[in-house]
Formats: C-alpha cells, sequence, structure tokens
C-alpha cells in the first residue's frame, strides 16, 4: 500500500457551476474546470493541496497553486507530520468550500521532541477562491481525544452529511463493543477509547461549517465499531411509493470480537456493513454485516442505476473490491428495495437487504467477481451511473467497466485497462460540460505525477493524455 493511505477513496465533485472558472491558468480562452490533489510530500515534509486547473478540450492541466497547506504548523526534519498526512479531499456540492481529512498520528517518542505526544485526526475547512485556489486552512474540526488514525471520508450527494471512519489504535483495546454502538456515558466513552469508530458530520451547503452528530442522545459520541473499517460510500434513494432514504456501506477486513468479546464467535472478518442514516444518526441494518467471498476487502462503491429523480426499481447497486494473493477484484451485490425483485420479500426491503447478484436462486449461480488487478483501492462511476472505473494500487492501472442499469452486472470496456503512473493512490472524474468532453485522474504515489484519461461517454473507453507532474506523494483528489 502506498504511505499511510489506507481505503482513499476520492470523490466525483459535481459540476453544478459549468461557467465556473474562464482562462484560469492560461491566456487563451477556454472552459475549464479544477482538479485538487493532496501530496505528503517525501517523509511527511511537505503536505500541500495543489489546484490545476482543467482543459475541458483536451482534458490538459495547468498548475494554479500549490501553497495551500494541509496543517497550520509547517513541517520540519524533527516534526515531520505535525497533523499526520493527508488522506482525502472533497468538496460541497457548491464547489465554494473544501474538506481534507488528516489522518492523525500516535504517539512516536523517537520521531523528534514535537511528535512524542499523539495528533488527533482533524477536518480542515478551506474557501475556494473564484480561480479555483483555495485559502489557507481554517479552524481544524476534531471529534476525539484519543489516540485514533482516520482511515478515510465521503459525504452524501446532497452535501447533508459527511461521514469519517477511523482505525481507533494499534493494537485494538479488548473492550470495543460487540456490537457497533455509541457511548451513553463518558465512562463507557472511556471503555471504548481507541476502538474504530464512524463520525458523521451535519454540512451546509455552500459553507465551511461542519456540526458532529452525536449518535447518542444521552453523551456526544460517534459510533464505536467492533470491526476495523477499510472503505465507506453513502447513497441516498427513492424506493417505489416510499420516502427518500440514506444508506451507508462500511468494509470491514478485522473483526475484533474475534478473539476479544465473550463469548467468542467466529470469524467474520471480511465482510460489508450497512447502516441506514436518519438525521445523521447511524442505525445497522438488522442482517449486517454481510459477508463477502473476498479476502480483504478494501474498497465499495454503492451505485443507484435509476434515472434521477425516478424511484429506485431494483436499481441500487453495491461493488466491494478486494485483494488477495490471486489479485484483486470486484465483488457485485444488489440491495432489495422492490418486493418480488429478485426474490426481495416485504422484509427484506424493509431491512435494505444486500444480497451476492446472481443468475438463478441457487448460490451457485452468483456472479463471479470481475479482475480489477491488484490492491483496487478506489472506485468512481460517470454522472450517468453507467460506467465504473477502478484504480489498482499494485497493477499501477486503471480498470473500466459498463454496468448493466437493472442486472447491476459489470462487463470489461475495450481496452478494459490501461497504464497509469506508479503506485497510483486515488482516482476523481470530471464530467463533460456542454459536451466538450469528460475526463478521469489519478494521483500516483510512486512516481509523483498524475496521469490523466479522456472517457468516451457513449463508449466509456478511455485514451490516454500526457501525465503531470505533482509535489512528492500525491494522495487524495477531487474534481470539479
Amino acid at each position: 500500500m502506498s504511505k499511510k493511505i489506507g481505503g482513499v477513496v476520492a470523490l466525483v465533485g459535481l459540476c453544478a457551476l459549468s461557467l465556473f472558472l474562464l482562462n484560469c491558468g492560461s491566456s487563451s480562452s477556454r472552459p475549464t474546470g479544477v482538479l485538487y490533489v493532496l501530496a505528503q510530500g517525501s517523509n511527511g515534509v511537505g503536505n500541500n493541496v495543489s489546484t490545476f486547473a482543467i482543459d475541458l478540450n483536451s482534458g490538459g492541466l495547468s498548475l494554479v497553486n500549490s501553497n495551500a497547506s494541509t496543517c497550520p504548523t509547517a513541517a520540519s526534519q524533527n516534526n515531520p507530520e505535525p497533523c499526520g498526512l493527508p488522506l482525502d479531499i472533497l468538496l460541497d456540492p457548491t464547489g465554494t468550500a473544501a474538506f481534507v481529512l488528516d489522518q492523525g498520528a500516535p504517539a512516536c517518542p523517537n520521531c523528534g521532541s514535537g511528535s512524542n505526544s499523539p495528533i488527533e485526526p482533524a477536518i480542515y475547512p478551506y474557501t475556494v477562491g473564484s480561480d479555483g485556489s483555495l485559502s489557507s486552512p481554517g479552524t481544524p474540526v476534531n471529534w476525539t481525544t484519543y489516540p485514533d488514525t482516520a482511515v478515510a471520508m465521503t459525504r452524501d450527494a446532497a452535501g447533508q452529511f459527511l461521514f469519517v471512519i477511523d482505525h481507533g489504535s494499534y493494537p485494538s483495546p479488548m473492550t470495543c463493543p460487540a456490537l457497533g454502538m455509541a457511548a451513553p456515558s463518558a465512562a463507557v466513552a472511556t471503555t471504548f477509547a481507541g476502538c474504530p469508530s464512524i463520525s458523521v458530520f451535519a454540512m451546509k451547503p455552500g459553507s465551511t461549517s461542519l456540526t458532529f452528530v452525536s449518535q447518542s442522545s444521552t453523551y456526544q459520541s460517534p459510533f464505536f465499531l467492533s470491526k476495523t473499517p477499510s472503505a465507506l460510500s453513502a447513497i441516498t434513494f427513492t424506493p417505489p411509493g416510499g420516502a427518500a432514504q440514506e444508506l451507508l456501506f462500511v468494509t470491514n477486513n478485522y473483526d475484533l470480537c474475534t478473539v476479544a468479546c465473550s463469548p467468542q464467535t467466529a470469524p467474520n472478518d471480511n465482510t460489508v456493513s450497512v447502516y441506514s442514516v436518519s438525521s445523521g444518526v447511524l442505525s445497522e441494518q438488522i442482517l449486517s454485516p454481510y459477508a463477502v467471498a473476498a479476502v480483504n476487502p478494501i474498497s465499495v462503491l454503492a451505485v443507484n442505476t435509476s434515472p434521477v429523480g425516478q424511484p429506485a426499481v431494483g436499481s441500487l447497486f453495491v461493488y466491494v473490491g478486494n485483494e488477495d494473493s490471486s489479485g484483486g477484484h470486484l465483488y457485485p451485490f444488489g440491495v432489495c428495495t422492490v418486493v418480488g425483485n429478485a426474490g426481495c420479500t416485504q422484509p427484506q426491503v424493509n431491512e435494505n437487504q444486500m444480497f451476492p447478484l446472481a443468475t438463478c436462486p441457487q448460490i451457485s449461480c452468483d456472479v463471479p467477481p470481475s479482475s480489477a488487478g491488484q490492491t483496487p483501492l478506489a472506485m468512481v462511476v460517470d454522472p450517468t451511473n453507467t460506467f465504473l472505473y477502478v484504480v489498482a494500487e499494485g497493477t499501477s492501472q486503471v480498470f473500466g467497466f459498463k454496468i448493466n442499469t437493472t442486472a447491476g452486472t459489470l462487463t470489461a470496456v475495450s481496452p478494459p485497462n490501461l497504464p497509469t503512473g506508479l503506485q497510483p493512490a486515488a482516482l476523481a472524474l470530471h464530467p463533460s460540460v456542454n459536451n466538450t468532453g469528460q475526463f478521469l485522474y489519478t494521483s500516483n504515489s510512486g512516481s509523483s505525477n498524475i496521469s490523466g484519461f479522456a472517457l468516451g461517454t457513449a463508449s466509456g473507453a478511455m485514451f490516454s493524455i500526457p501525465a503531470v507532474v505533482t509535489p512528492s506523494g500525491p494522495s487524495g483528489m477531487a474534481a470539479r
């Protein structure tokens, strides 16, 4: 894996303001978008956000600024990670605010006088300027006083809530809950100190404000976990004849209760947990977590292939990426939203049951996983939810698939994959604006550059465009 990236999941920015930038980074008159790229620097020194203008005719990139820091405290040789490494960046729906997730770090007695104490994970807010550049980081949002390590974040499409997963401390304490729960009191919160968790923040579109949403009505608490989360994906959908619902999918690759909880349970490491989201409060579904036939799930993406504004009629699918000795794969799942579809019953619809896609009712007919290189650590879909792209860190490739919008199955595009730079860490997709073009980018941590690809809007085919050099150790990305 690349430097402390974990399951970096890159957010695709919505191009709500199609004429946001003109003449950005160039003297010629051309429509442009913006690409933000985090850089972890060399040995933790030099953490920043680079801003690139995207030529929407060619997909070419030009640097706007590289001076936005991901930490107010300057890094040094004695204190190379004053805020922990930057992992993820995302934008609010209006594109006027940006948020960067810093990993935090445990105590490091041998790293110098400035690193003897643990660094809390933090989210730093930024105001986006008229030229797309970012302001200095605002007041950080902290949500824990425990030695946690942040992994990844995402938001819902409407920008109402931002979700963060944490690994907690290592080794994990023996007091983590047998089932996910919030701490109802300070005493219980102390017991859960260092346990993995999910934290939720309320957002205001157009604002840099984030407000912690307590998962307990009696104590300011995140949702503590009994499993180690690796990736997350949020989705909102409307079932036929029902009200809008929001679900959060989280992959898990280690079950703390296999050895720590009493009575001991059978190993159930490789799972996907499903949570309903109500006003930002999480409730794990009754049948969650779901076992997946994949060792070490590291990425997840939920996709609603129903037309925008239409009910989700059996068109909610979940794709889980894994890494193992035989290579990475994508495992496809469906979610019960309609009675009778895929044999779903009313109780299964009520619980939004997740099931492996199959060609017939028997388990032996499960749709086989799709090969996706080694270590498929991030996925995105195009704005039509027809094409899925995944970046494989271990084999330095990007893969493209067409989604069957009614069945959820994947078919490789042609060519099925293209090379990227070394050790890609994240990817971002910029949608077409006024039919100018659609582009995909990967940040390559091993070669410190960005690979670009023009996308066929009808075929999903990928075409390489020239790479661009970045500061050392690029990680998370966001485009708009």
